[in-house]
């Protein structure tokens, strides 16, 4: 069995002088996916640019303290890809694709809409060109295809806490939407649904303002995707909202070899 996980940590620096490590040793990723760590990897502490018992690599974006992309394994990867050709907008590290022996990972950081939707058409050419490459990545190899990472975007009703009021918002508009709905019409399986269909009141990001956390008033954002030919590796799928640090908290799934 291998454990993977994601986690959005707002800042690899903050985080891990919140617990971060501790986190390592409690959960023990076998491979550990994170994104937005707004650093680059000569700004880290030495314990994080070489992590014990890991392999480290590194998308950052070049904007200072911004986006980013990071995947810990404890395996070597065979073959490290970043970013994807064509897409916009680049240099903001917010993809790194990793083969490893069993399968191959996709790490992404999807752009915010942001709060006006002043980004919204921009965010619709990204989630078109990203699921086009999803969907080659899964034609051109029998390895399973795993997605994960922030993907700015609650599917349906039940992935946030106050649907009626942010049909219009960032994060829950129909574009958006359609945008992972592709996704799964493409073949791919949303893990988190296919253990928990009817789970309600399961979030992996709580806005800072208004005591969100403490009331569970949150988004789920952050995803597991898998390529349905390989959905009986699939055992299970997790959100861990007791892990703190953030505004967002881990997700995972275990997977058969």
């Amino acid at each position: 069995m291998k454990k993977l996980y994601s986690w959005n940590v707002n800042g690899l620096r903050a985080v891990h002088k919140k617990g971060f490590l501790d986190f390592i040793q409690t959960h023990d990723p076998d491979v550990l996916c994170l994104q937005e760590i707004k650093a680059n990897m000569e700004q880290l502490p030495p314990e994080l640019q070489n992590l014990e018992g890991y392999h480290s690599v590194f998308n950052s974006a070049e904007k200072k303290g911004y986006s980013g992309t990071a995947i810990y394994s404890k395996e070597s990867p065979l073959m490290v890809a970043y970013e994807i050709p064509g897409l916009e907008p680049e240099n903001e590290g917010r993809v790194i694709t990793a083969e490893f022996k069993d399968f191959i990972i996709v790490n992404v950081y999807t752009p915010n809409s942001k709060r006006q939707l002043e980004r919204l058409g921009q965010r619709q050419i990204w989630d078109k060109g990203f699921t086009n490459y999803l969907l080659e990545l899964k034609q051109e190899n029998t390895k399973p295809v795993i997605c994960c990472g922030d993907l700015n975007v609650a599917h349906n009703e039940i992935d946030l806490a106050r649907p009626k009021t942010n049909t219009k918002n960032a994060g829950f508009t129909q574009e958006e939407r359609s945008g992972i709905q592709r996704h799964i019409d493409n073949g791919f399986i949303d893990t988190f649904r296919a253990i928990n269909p009817e789970k309600e009141e399961e979030y992996s990001w709580w806005s800072y303002q208004a005591k969100s956390r403490e009331r569970n008033v949150g988004w789920r954002i952050d995803y597991f995707l898998i390529d349905q030919a390989h959905k009986s590796k699939l055992k299970d799928s997790k959100i861990h909202q007791d892990v703190h640090g953030s505004d967002h908290c881990p997700v995972s799934i275990t997977i058969s070899n």
